[in-house]
C-alpha cells in the first residue's frame, strides 16, 4: 500500500482589531485539516518514518507517549490506514481515557511502564521486542531526521512569502523541518519557535540536531504556562475567545500557547509594521480530551 495522504492544508487569514492596531497581517496554515486523526505535524513527522519501516520490510510500529499523547493516536491511525501493526508504550500507570480508547479502536496494543523505565526508550524496545524481527522503533513524538524531512515539505506548499513563521515546539523536529524548508527555498522568512516546555532554552539543541545547515531563528521562552501540559485561566480564556471568534479549534498544549504568544508579541510591537505573519496550526486538537475539565 502506497504510504501517502492527500495534503489539504489551506492558509486562512485571521482578523482581529489588535492586528489592525499594529498594522500586521496574520495567516494560519491549517495543517489540522490534513486528517482527523493523523493531523498536522503528526502526519508530516510520520510520513518518512513509515516509508523507512516499509523499505526495511518491518510491519510492527513500536512507539512511545503519555496517556493523552496525540502522537500515540496518530501512529495508531496511521498504522491502521497503511497496514501496520502498532504498539504504544505508555508512560505511567495503567490508564483508561478517551485518547487511549481511540488508540485501541485503531488496533494499537498498549504497554504501560513506570516513569523511570520510560526514560530508556531503546532499552524498553529491546526488552519487549528484541525477538520481533518485524518491530520498528518510532521515537516519542516522531522525533527524527525523517520527521524533519516531512515537515520541511510544508514550505514548498506555500504560495506566498511571509516575513515571519510562528510555530509551537515540543521535540524540535517540526521547527527544524520548517527551517530546513526555508533554507532549501532560499527564503528570508524569520522562524519563531514557541517552546511549550518550561526552561525551553534546551530546545535550540533539539532543533539544531535536525538542521541540514546552520540557521538563525528566534526562541520565545515565556509562553510555557508552567510546563508541558500545564495551563492557567488566562490561557483557557484566550483559547475560548479565539475559538468562539474564529471557528478554529486550538488546544492548551501546543497551538493555544503558540497563538497566545503570537497575540502577545504583536501587542508588544515585536513585529515591524506591515509584517506578514504565518502561524502553523500543527493539529493535535485531541489534546483537548485530557484537559476538558479546565473548560467547564
Amino acid at each position: 500500500m502506497n504510504i501517502d495522504l492527500e495534503i489539504f492544508s489551506p492558509v486562512h487569514s485571521i482578523s482581529n482589531p489588535l492586528f489592525d492596531e499594529h498594522d500586521v497581517k496574520v495567516f494560519l496554515k491549517r495543517d489540522d485539516l490534513i486528517h482527523p486523526m493523523i493531523s498536522g505535524n503528526k502526519w508530516r513527522k510520520l510520513k518518512y518514518v513509515l516509508k523507512a519501516a516499509r523499505h526495511q520490510r518491518k510491519n510492527h510500529l513500536v512507539t512511545f507517549g503519555g496517556a493523552y499523547s496525540n502522537h500515540l493516536l496518530a501512529t495508531a491511525a496511521a498504522a491502521a490506514r497503511f497496514g501496520f501493526k502498532a504498539t504504544g508504550i505508555v508512560r505511567g500507570e495503567n490508564a483508561d481515557n478517551d485518547t487511549l480508547f481511540l488508540c485501541k479502536l485503531h488496533g494499537m496494543q498498549l504497554l504501560f511502564t513506570d516513569r523511570e523505565s520510560y526514560r530508556n526508550k531503546q532499552g524498553l524496545f529491546i526488552k519487549h521486542f528484541a525477538d520481533d524481527t518485524n518491530a520498528f522503533f518510532v521515537d516519542e513524538g516522531g522525533a527524527s531526521a525523517e520527521g524533519a524531512r516531512g515537515c520541511s515539505e510544508l514550505v514548498g506548499e506555500l504560495t506566498e512569502t511571509y516575513d515571519h513563521i510562528v510555530c509551537a515546539c515540543g521535540t524540535g523536529t517540526t521547527a527544524a523541518g520548517i527551517i530546513n524548508g526555508l533554507t532549501d527555498h532560499q527564503l528570508k522568512t524569520r522562524f519563531n519557535a514557541v517552546p511549550v516546555l518550561k526552561n525551553g532554552v534546551f530546545m535550540k539543541q533539539e532543533i539544531d540536531r535536525f538542521l541540514t545547515a546552520p540557521a538563525d531563528y528566534d526562541l520565545h521562552l515565556d509562553y510555557h504556562f508552567g510546563g508541558y501540559g500545564k495551563t492557567n485561566d488566562e490561557l483557557i480564556d484566550f483559547i475560548k475567545q479565539f475559538v468562539a471568534s474564529t471557528g478554529i479549534v486550538i488546544e492548551p498544549v501546543y497551538t493555544g500557547k503558540m497563538m497566545y504568544a503570537l497575540y502577545d508579541l504583536i501587542g508588544k510591537k515585536y513585529f515591524k509594521p506591515d509584517s506578514k505573519i504565518l502561524a502553523i496550526h500543527s493539529g493535535g486538537i485531541w489534546g483537548l480530551l485530557g484537559l476538558k475539565d479546565k473548560f467547564v
